[in-house]
């Protein structure tokens, strides 16, 4: 059954987009559950499976039925496009032990036989201490899962929101929600989302909160239920190529053409990155990154703006056509030599 948000018109002005290293960490546990279903993330869980030997994942995955409530306490609304983790975790942290309990007896109902099983006895018993003991969890799962490849997933995330952001102004929030995803709806001023459960709910100006994700595809998570801040989470673009291999993107007449340098930050740039990200992603140093970016943008191949606190570049017309290969970069190699 669909949910269904209706706007009024002070709503459109309290839309937003947020990045969340907490949510992300969250969706990374629950793709470890069912890895089976995350072929984009096969190279991910390879690299991370030795790591699962020595942490323990099981209460976390109690709270994330296959269909159901997962507490919202657990992932407070998110604060904004540049959120650490220890601010959002510091939130889980400073729960309300009663509103905690209530809604981890909700989640665990959802799952037969949790609710009465020791350790969901445990936590209703003692809820301060079930938040420091799966907050202490999280953010193990933070440091073992995700932060390793935060600058990578925080690249990609940011460059969803610059997309977006300017499609928003193009074609507005009723044109741009049925473009992020096929189970969003726009009539008349309500929001459709056609997933598991249903809701109805009036923003009443309290807005949106648009989230892109790594982690959550091939899903969509909305949180609608009050007092939470409504919020979408919906699969991110780009994660089709995120974890490949440097070389592997670079075609090799470009790579004649430019050098394997420049060559491989054009390559890589299928979405707006930094410098601090590519340099993690191509796993070459800041400094020749900076070079890299700085010649091929006087080439004309790329072309940089400010977006928050750091600066992001994106292909031209013509870097598209020659990080295409093919004739285009084909016709270029033959009009000069290779740059070392």
């Amino acid at each position: 059954m669909p949910s269904r948000l209706h706007f009024a018109e002070e709503d459109f002005l309290s839309c937003r987009f947020a990045v969340s290293p907490l949510w992300e960490t969250q969706d990374a546990v629950r793709t470890l559950r069912r890895p089976e279903r995350h072929a984009y993330h096969a190279r991910w869980l390879r690299r991370v499976a030795p790591a699962l030997e020595r942490l323990d994942l099981t209460p976390l995955w109690l709270l994330m039925p296959r269909s159901g409530h997962t507490p919202d306490w657990l992932s407070p609304p998110p604060i904004g496009p540049a959120a650490r983790f220890e601010e959002e975790i510091a939130a889980v942290r400073a729960a309300d032990p009663e509103a905690a309990r209530e809604d981890t007896a909700t989640s665990l109902a959802d799952t037969p036989g949790a609710l009465t099983s020791a350790r969901g006895r445990a936590w209703l018993a003692d809820p301060a201490r079930m938040i420091q003991e799966l907050a202490d969890l999280v953010e193990e799962a933070w440091h073992v899962l995700v932060a390793p490849d935060w600058p990578r997933l925080r690249a990609l995330l940011e460059a969803d929101v610059a997309f977006h952001s300017r499609r928003l102004a193009e074609v507005g929030l009723g044109g741009l929600l049925p473009e992020i995803n096929r189970r969003f709806g726009w009539h008349a001023g309500t929001l459709t989302v056609e997933y598991r459960g249903e809701h109805e709910r009036r923003l009443d100006g309290r807005g949106l909160v648009l989230m892109p994700s790594v982690f959550v595809w091939p899903d969509v998570v909305s949180t609608f239920e009050p007092p939470w801040q409504p919020t979408l989470v919906y699969p991110a673009r780009g994660i089709g190529g995120l974890w490949a291999d440097p070389a592997e993107g670079t075609p090799d007449a470009l790579a004649r053409l430019l050098g394997c340098g420049r060559a491989a930050v054009l390559a890589a740039l299928d979405e707006p990155a930094g410098t601090t990200a590519l340099a993690h992603r191509l796993r070459l140093a800041p400094s020749s990154v900076s070079a890299h970016l700085t010649t091929l943008r006087e080439a004309g191949l790329l072309v940089s703006r400010r977006y928050g606190h750091q600066v992001l570049y994106e292909r031209t017309p013509l870097g598209i056509a020659l990080a295409a290969g093919g004739g285009a970069a084909q016709s270029a190699e033959g009009a000069g030599s290779p740059a070392r």
